[in-house]
């Protein structure tokens, strides 16, 4: 059962674009509608492209590809009925049981439609239409429209790249030296750069430029007003407790899973940190979860997550490319693991997860800690729903807890909860749009161990 067919006291109800000025209205009236668009430039400035791998079939299937992609952006524009989908790829049947059952739910099938239904129902629905678009018309079914941004999103930030690689280097160099507290300081820097890195959205500013340019290192200090709430000493004493003591005197470092968000500047964020986390004993095993397909415009896919490796390795500069002949190392011997699953790419709640994916429960709850990234995993977590300020996280997680999780996340949706009494006022009348620009950012822990003991 979805848990939005849920009538349980004290859950709100899911963002939806029905609120007129909202930011999902703005979302659906404004931004999806222009990464549609984009799309179809995209499309189309690769004609020639299709052509010469391709020949006429390559033509034609722009054609057909661009002419679906239109009639999607009339659709939404227009407020339409959400369409069952007919490309035949595995998750087919899950998407359009979920659609039955808003149907269902609604009482009237005109009534689930794109300004009508839950927001992040409608926004993942979007990408997986953009994915039938392609997958409709072979030959071009396996292109991803967003790879161009992604991959100028990685090479702008090359300064900032370096400079993180570099820092790392110099912490490894001396990693044996290094005291317990001064482990901490390292890890705390690396944790906020890769929090900070979230910044790097492609979805929220629609596909516009959104690299790293400057030393993330430097900044650190100035951001730290804007974390509004700040966890990281629980993930510290997370790393440290799993350390097991299996045999006198000998530590058994732990398995950390990171959930990954978006590719470029990032993602090298999120492979230092895992680095850190092997080359400092704090971890012994990494397993990264991405997306099976192009989503959400610059999300992670296991072509970005290998080329950006690539990359890395051939980098004309000493510390980026020893970095990532390190990574490549870890991914061949087992150290790091890439994985991706159909539900990360679905519409469900997270608080769903062990009911539709309950392989994919099991896989996480062999995490000693699991870091979820971003804006889309944190309203995933969340449910999406009108939570207050004030609710506590694990209470909007409604159940979710396959392992003691902790999610670094930039806001760039209209909802956050955790925070002070009074806190989210003020922040409101300062700012009204602080939920949004990704200027403020968040580091939540829930551990479902701790209630075992309550």
């Amino acid at each position: 059962m979805m848990a939005t067919e849920l009538s349980v006291a004290g859950v709100p109800p899911s963002l939806s674009a029905k609120v007129v000025g909202s930011f999902a209205y703005f979302t659906v009236k404004d931004r999806f509608p222009t990464i549609v668009t984009k799309v179809i430039d995209t499309i189309h400035r690769n004609k020639n492209k299709f052509f010469e791998e391709y020949g006429e079939d390559g033509i034609q299937a722009e054609k057909q590809t661009i002419s679906f992609l239109s009639k999607l952006r009339n659709e939404l524009q227009t407020d339409k009925p959400l369409l069952a989908l007919t490309d035949g790829l595995q998750d087919v049947e899950s998407w359009n049981q979920y659609l039955q059952r808003h149907q269902r739910l609604e009482g009237d099938q005109e009534s689930v439609s794109w300004f009508k239904s839950p927001w992040l129902y409608v926004e993942c629905y979007m990408y997986r239409r953009i994915q039938e678009a392609f997958w409709l018309n072979p030959p071009i079914s396996g292109y991803d429209p967003f790879n161009e941004g992604k991959t100028q999103g990685f090479f702008e930030s090359q300064q900032a790249v370096m400079a993180l690689c570099t820092y790392l280097e110099g912490v490894k160099k001396c990693m044996d030296e290094l005291s317990k507290n001064q482990l901490l300081e390292h890890f705390n820097k690396l944790l906020l750069v890769s929090l900070w890195g979230n910044k790097c959205d492609l979805s929220i500013s629609a596909g516009q430029e959104n690299s790293q340019k400057i030393n993330p290192l430097e900044v650190l200090n100035s951001l730290q007003p804007f974390i509004l709430v700040d966890e990281s000493n629980m993930v510290w004493s997370t790393l440290i407790s799993a350390q097991k003591q299996e045999q006198p005197g000998k530590a058994t470092p732990c398995r950390v899973d990171i959930v990954l968000d978006n590719a470029g500047f990032e993602l090298v964020s999120d492979l230092v940190l895992a680095d850190f986390l092997v080359s400092s004993g704090l971890a012994c095993k990494i397993h990264f979860h991405g997306k099976c397909m192009p989503w959400f415009v610059s999300d992670v896919t296991a072509n970005d997550f290998q080329w950006t490796i690539r990359q890395t390795m051939a980098a004309n500069h000493k510390w980026m490319s020893k970095s990532g002949v390190q990574w490549q190392r870890y991914v061949k011997e087992g150290v790091w693991c890439y994985h991706d699953h159909p539900f990360w790419t679905q519409p469900h709640e997270f608080c769903d997860m062990a009911a539709e994916a309950p392989d994919l429960y099991t896989t996480l709850q062999r995490a000693d800690l699991v870091l979820f990234k971003g804006d889309l995993n944190y309203r995933k977590l969340t449910g999406d729903r009108a939570w207050d300020h004030t609710v506590s996280f694990d209470t909007a997680l409604r159940g979710f807890g396959p392992a003691p999780l902790c999610i670094l996340r930039t806001l760039k949706a209209n909802i956050q909860v955790g925070l002070q009494q009074g806190q989210g006022e003020k922040l409101s009348s300062e700012d009204p749009d602080w939920m949004t620009r990704g200027k403020y950012a968040v580091i939540q822990f829930y551990s479902p161990l701790s209630e075992q003991f309550n």
